[in-house]
């Protein structure tokens, strides 16, 4: 199902929503508009909204914009729960110059990811909200990541899921993330496609 620009933000709280598609169609930009709703015209405490931000930093590759973080779109995010890790987010598939490259920075892009999701895990909020969830399924379990976001009453959040990034060396590496990303659309309530 397209997702709808226009509907209100109302309809996503109680719920568990995930926006998935392309670069560059916007994923990122209503995750953080659904913060700043909830901020603003919710009042809801910005420390019982937990963000998990997955994402690389913000580059530009034949004038798409790839990745970027909520915060780059609503700057008072940074008064919620933001859980952090050490380092930054590689984007795999951009920054390797092979299939090893490509598993190394998948792998290290795991271990962040899955320590917050434990963080998580261990001390829920009513509200999650997680920008760009492929980075955590490229190599972690889809299960896992389902019996976290169970932990919160409204969930939002965002994941790729397209053909735009790509490399000849990471043709199985991507159709392991579609293969994750698709059954993730499957299992959470509303999903809806950005493209």
């Amino acid at each position: 199902m397209k997702f709808d620009k226009n509907k209100s933000y109302n309809e996503y709280l109680y719920h568990h929503t995930l926006l998935y598609g392309e670069t560059n169609t916007k994923k990122t930009f209503y995750t953080a508009k659904f913060v700043q709703f909830l901020v603003e015209s919710k009042f809801i405490n910005p420390l019982d909204i937990t963000i998990l931000d997955f994402a690389p930093n913000m580059v530009t590759i034949n004038d798409s914009k790839i990745g970027g973080r909520i915060e780059d779109f609503y700057a008072n995010s940074k008064t919620c729960n933001n859980m952090y890790f050490e380092g930054e987010i590689i984007p795999p598939r951009l920054r390797s110059q092979n299939s090893k490259d490509l598993i190394e920075n998948a792998r290290s892009n795991y271990v962040k990811t899955h320590q917050i999701l434990e963080e998580y895990h261990q001390k829920p909020t009513f509200i999650l909200i997680i920008n760009d969830i492929s980075i955590y399924l490229h190599v972690g379990k889809l299960d896992y990541f389902l019996k976290t976001i169970q932990k919160a009453r409204t969930f939002f959040g965002n994941s790729y899921c397209g053909t735009s990034i790509s490399r000849n060396f990471a043709s199985d590496f991507s159709l392991k993330e579609k293969i994750k990303v698709e059954s993730l659309i499957e299992k959470i309530e509303n999903s809806y496609s950005t493209d």
